[in-house]
């Protein structure tokens, strides 16, 4: 019997893989498989056009700023139009710093130049002198109740959310979007962006599962079981890091 597939997009791998984000793809994979699933990653480049409609989930990770510089315009005027779509008609994406930076409507640079971005959802960044970096603890309710997320942060941008949008958590320990409204990420609709690292999904299975599970309701509503797996290396990964670096 055919295994019900799920097609994954992984944008720039070749320059969003700087900070162990290539990790999310593998978990998102590893657990789809233990589901019965059969996973398809398309890497999607520089200079390709892509029908995001035709894809399950996005992942879209971070780099260094020279080359999100290169990333952005290609972002904006080759994938931004069909992934912003894609997006509000309910598509699962997971955008990790720069990524998370793209889906917004610019970036201000330390020179003081504006950095035109997608524009897909309300949100910008202005780089600041301060960097942002160690462990973060977030508490969200994305799972209708209250769990916490752990990751790790690398950024010198201030993410600020318009009006309407839901920040992914709010943060425990660390400094989140921007380092002063105590907010982490976003979540639009099934899309979730994050300045969390580590790589983040292999630390918190939950979040991992939350795209999957959209992913495969998606596609397939309820013909396709999303059982359970056995994620007690996964919980401990995730405890330690909640006993090392918790609020005390």
């Amino acid at each position: 019997m055919e295994r019900p597939r799920l097609r994954i997009a992984w944008l720039y791998p070749e320059y969003t893989s700087r900070y162990g984000d290539r990790g999310n793809i593998i978990v998102l994979v590893q657990r789809a498989r233990w589901r019965g699933l059969e996973p398809e990653v398309v890497q999607v480049g520089l200079g390709q056009r892509a029908d995001f409609h035709q894809f399950d989930l996005v992942h879209f990770g971070g780099g260094q700023d020279r080359e999100l510089e290169i990333v952005a315009e290609d972002f904006l005027k080759v994938k931004g139009s069909s992934l912003g779509e894609a997006i509000r008609e309910g598509l699962p994406v997971l955008a990790v710093c720069g990524g998370f930076q793209m889906l917004g409507s610019h970036f201000r640079t330390p020179e003081g130049e504006t950095l035109r971005c997608s524009g897909i959802l309300d949100l910008w960044t202005e780089s600041s002198d301060q960097r942002m970096t160690g462990n973060v603890i977030i508490e969200s309710d994305l799972w209708g109740k209250p769990r916490t997320v752990v990751g790790f942060e690398n950024h010198s941008g201030r993410t600020y959310l318009g009006r309407g949008l839901k920040p992914l958590g709010r943060v425990l320990r660390g400094h989140g979007n921007n380092s002063r409204d105590r907010m982490e990420g976003v979540v639009f609709k099934n899309c979730v962006g994050t300045y969390l690292h580590g790589p983040v999904l292999p630390k918190n299975p939950h979040l991992a599962d939350w795209l999957l599970m959209r992913a495969v309701q998606r596609r397939y509503g309820d013909q396709v079981p999303f059982p359970p797996v056995n994620d007690e290396l996964e919980e401990r990964a995730h405890r330690a890091i909640l006993q090392r670096f918790g609020p005390h």
